[in-house]
């Protein structure tokens, strides 16, 4: 699938010096997709190397949260990692 803007939001945005941004997304898109090359293109104008993207993907029944980071923006094109996945523990 594609990228689409009513999943995406903002965190935190950096004000100064050469901090991350952090933002979020949340998409029905697998996470395999979303950490493709060139999935954020459209936010090349926005997203910084070193940003980090907390994503929330699910493709059924169950979500799956993944931390990502822009490794590489330029010329309009942006690469992110393919991300951590967070642990998901629930004893009870």
């Amino acid at each position: 699938m594609a990228y689409s803007s009513t999943g995406f939001t903002t965190v935190a945005a950096s004000k100064a010096g050469n901090a991350p941004s952090i933002y979020a997304y949340k998409t029905t898109d697998a996470i395999a997709d979303v950490n493709t090359a060139a999935y954020f293109n459209e936010l090349s104008t926005i997203l910084s190397v070193g940003d980090l993207i907390y994503c929330v993907t699910s493709t059924g029944t169950t979500a799956v949260a993944t931390l990502v980071y822009v490794v590489s923006n330029a010329s309009g094109v942006v690469d992110v990692t393919d991300g951590t996945t967070l642990a998901a523990t629930d004893g009870d």
